[in-house]
């Protein structure tokens, strides 16, 4: 049996589709790792490759997150047009599964652990489901090494992408991580995380984690440091800004070889924040959690999220300076955008504030609801 997996292009609008610096989804790699080693499986992610219709695998899956959502679908129905069977599944499919049911032969609602052994073994029977929902979250213990081998060669700035937990102890009106994971915050087991950091260091000494909120257990992420200071590893992750207000987490980040943090400081107005249920972030100490965590040698990416029903037009300047002054190294500029799935989202439905649902503009670089 022969499975393509498939990460569609994004948007030729969108500033991600010209994105230099790019690596692969980790769920692409880790799909192809669940499925079993009998079966033949490819990975075809459109930002690096083309998508080769010449193939004829037996399954097609194709996984979607909102602004690759349109299309998802036209390869779907392409290949299907070919008789070849399609599951979809990824945050967008599973908020939208109705819809994305009018392009798939099955839809995967939530994470993949926890369904794709069922979809497999009922396409073996000829008895695909419309749908599969997950039931329990999934355990983070024994998960298989994800399989970066099958990833086109040279395509990416770098590969080394890993993720030690899912979820986010935070629960922000914005965000999608929350509303796919629950309010939960799971971890790997530090020693099979020591098994796969190994391998990765074997070819570079540079690694990713995707992780939402790396310190999202302080006690877990003081282990995991100490665990990181044995290698001559650089490294790059999401935090929260309170990693700043823990001295001897900031400095052991530090000293296991913290390299930046993609931060999200979101906005400079407390009301903002609140608004956004985002209570761990406090504005008059932005400043001074930038200068310890910079003084740690640690670079920032920040994120700053423009549009809220607070915002008036100073917003813009205001982000802007505020970046210069504190030498934030690099930022995310976002326009607000609800993702269904999140409150915000359900906000806006609800205030008949929704202006577009075309998926291709859920980029954070347009406007899709009424401010």
């Amino acid at each position: 049996m022969k499975i393509k997996i498939i990460c569609p292009r994004w948007p030729e609008g969108s500033l991600w589709r010209h994105f230099s610096f790019r690596f692969p989804y980790l769920s692409l790699t880790l799909l192809a790792a669940l499925t079993p080693a009998e079966v033949e499986v490819s990975i075809e992610d459109e930002n690096v490759q083309e998508i080769n219709f010449q193939d004829r695998p037996d399954l097609v899956a194709i996984s979607i997150i909102t602004p690759l959502a349109k299309r998802g679908y036209v390869i779907a129905d392409r290949f299907r047009e070919m008789s070849i069977p399609v599951v979809m599944g990824g945050f967008h499919a599973t908020w939208m599964a109705e819809e994305a049911s009018q392009h798939a032969d099955a839809v995967a609602l939530g994470e993949a652990e926890g369904v794709w052994p069922r979809v497999l073994d009922d396409f073996k029977r000829g008895a695909l489901q419309r749908f599969y929902k997950a039931g329990d979250l999934t355990v983070l213990k024994g998960l298989p090494i994800p399989r970066r081998d099958l990833l086109k060669k040279g395509g990416y700035f770098f590969i080394n992408t890993m993720q030690i937990s899912r979820g986010c102890p935070f629960h922000c009106d914005f965000c999608s991580v929350t509303a796919f994971y629950g309010h939960t915050y799971r971890l790997r087991p530090l020693e099979e995380v020591r098994r796969e950091v190994e391998l990765l260091l074997q070819g570079n000494e540079f690694i990713f984690f995707v992780d939402d909120n790396i310190i999202g257990n302080p006690a877990y992420a003081m282990d995991l440091f100490s665990l990181l200071k044995d290698f001559r590893v650089k490294w790059l992750s999401h935090a929260s800004l309170n990693i700043a207000e823990n001295d001897t987490l900031l400095r052991k980040a530090a000293e296991s070889g913290c390299y930046g943090l993609f931060i999200g400081f979101e906005s400079l107005s407390q009301k903002t924040l609140q608004s956004y249920h985002k209570t761990s972030n406090q504005v008059h100490r932005y400043r001074e959690l930038i200068r310890k965590i910079h003084d740690q040698g640690i670079g920032i990416e920040g994120s700053f999220i423009l549009g809220s029903d607070d915002d008036d037009v100073s917003a813009f300047h205001q982000v802007l300076d505020f970046c210069e002054e504190n030498k934030i190294d690099a930022a995310v500029f976002a326009i607000l955008t609800p993702y269904p799935g999140t409150r915000i989202y359900e906000q806006y439905v609800q205030e008949n504030r929704i202006l577009s649902r075309d998926w291709d503009l859920y980029d954070m670089g347009h406007v899709v609801f009424r401010p």
